[in-house]
């Protein structure tokens, strides 16, 4: 029988999620100086995973105190925690649900309140905005330290109660940058063919596995594409995924873009370094990415997520039914309704809340029609930043708050990223 919403899913691990639908990794920004989880994590994840869906990924857990996606990000790196790890897990059981982390390290995608000085497969600088500082190209210790960094953190994460990892190889963070030409542009056995270029990113998982064991999920998150000129691209996506798929892992999770093309996000960059237009099949689609995930389907023999897009009933179900996917993931509609995956699940709701287009509609900061790029992209980070403020709610056990607009809250964001990132560099001054 074709795959609904409510059908268990079996991992090649022997795990079975009760149904199909799980929350994917929102970065929380909780974190305090020490890089720990704390109650507010515990709240908010109680409040999602009292929701419904039979999983829900952490936001990414950094591997390296140095290197941060963003200051209130959680660290495994020396500096303990694992007490508030094992508080964080047993509150997501209690709900009879799964808790995955997320493992993570940002690459060039590192703030400068964070460090002016960030790591890269080679020193391409993100421009965007003089946010990021210029990345020096990682040495051969520097990758095989992020290798046994990945490993470690995961073994923390089985040993602390999560239920399972995710390696994260999309986005533009770290083991993104090394597929993608445009960043990677090394000539020894880490850069050049595709295969150097996956090098660390398999190395990572096999690395991984052994620290987990074969019993237990292993997830990857990979891009469909990166949509620039001369990056990572769906082709070349497909062979990894394969590569993948031949490692055992246990769920494929498949979303694109970078920072500098923010696909999931809504924002194109610029036009001149976009590699291809949105393809129409996916304009008139919800999911943004399904289109990309068929023909990745072919290559893989593990179960297939898909994050990005989706908003109804109707849309899920026949992505299952299609058997275009096994599972789908949910990010910004459980920022405002905690509980959409059980009314998705039992019929009682056929959308979740379409904030997206009540903030590009009404809520822009320069306007929705504004063709200024660095306009459209302080109009995507508006919208993230909405977003941000509404798991800030939920942490702190409050309401959402629908009516807030993007410039309050993008005003709120950069005071708090600030806020933290000097408290924070004053902690790793402390504690080195």
């Amino acid at each position: 029988m074709p795959a609904e919403l409510g059908t268990e899913l079996a991992l090649p691990c022997g795990v079975t999620l009760k149904n199909r639908l799980f929350k994917s990794a929102m970065t929380e920004g909780l974190a305090g100086p020490d890089g720990r989880a704390n109650q507010r994590h515990v709240n908010l994840y109680r409040t999602w995973a009292a929701g419904g869906a039979a999983m829900l990924l952490s936001g990414n857990v950094m591997i390296d105190r140095r290197y941060l996606e963003r200051p209130g990000n959680i660290v495994i790196d020396g500096n303990g925690g694992d007490a508030e790890l094992r508080a964080l897990s047993q509150a997501v059981a209690e709900q009879d649900c799964h808790l995955w982390m997320q493992i993570s390290h940002p690459g060039r995608q590192c703030s400068r309140i964070v460090t002016a000085h960030p790591m890269a497969p080679s020193p391409v600088q993100l421009n965007m905005l003089a946010y990021f500082g210029k990345p020096r190209a990682m040495t051969s210790e520097d990758i095989h330290k992020a290798i046994a960094g990945y490993a470690r953190v995961a073994a923390v994460a089985r040993d602390t109660g999560f239920s399972g990892v995710q390696v994260h190889a999309a986005h533009g963070y770290l083991l993104s940058q090394f597929l993608s030409p445009v960043v990677n542009r090394r000539e020894d056995e880490w850069g050049g063919s595709l295969e150097n270029r996956a090098r660390l990113l398999l190395e990572t998982v096999r690395a991984v596995r052994t620290a987990v064991g074969t019993d237990y999920p292993l997830a990857v998150k990979l891009n469909s594409a990166d949509f620039q000129k001369g990056g990572f691209s769906l082709e070349e996506s497909m062979v990894v995924a394969g590569w993948l798929s031949e490692l055992g892992i246990d769920l494929l999770e498949i979303s694109g873009g970078t920072y500098e093309q923010a696909r999931l996000l809504g924002h194109t960059g610029k036009a001149a370094n976009i590699d291809e237009p949105l393809r129409e099949s996916t304009r008139r689609r919800e999911a943004y990415f399904v289109d990309y995930a068929k023909q990745i389907r072919s290559a893989v023999s593990c179960p297939l997520a898909v994050t990005g897009g989706f908003r109804s009933r109707s849309g899920m179900q026949e992505a299952l039914a299609n058997g275009e996917l096994d599972a789908i993931g949910l990010a910004r509609p459980l920022c405002t309704q905690p509980d959409i995956p059980r009314l998705l699940i039992s019929g009682e709701a056929e959308e979740c809340d379409r904030h997206e287009d009540n903030l590009r509609l009404g809520n822009g900061i320069f306007g929705p029609n504004s063709n200024n790029a660095m306009f459209k992209a302080l109009n995507t980070q508006g919208a993230v930043a909405w977003f941000y403020r509404q798991i800030l709610r939920l942490a702190d056990n409050q309401p959402v708050l629908p009516e807030l607009t993007m410039l309050r809250a993008l005003l709120a964001h950069f005071r708090d990223e600030t806020r933290i990132g000097l408290a924070r560099r004053a902690w790793l001054k402390k504690h080195g």
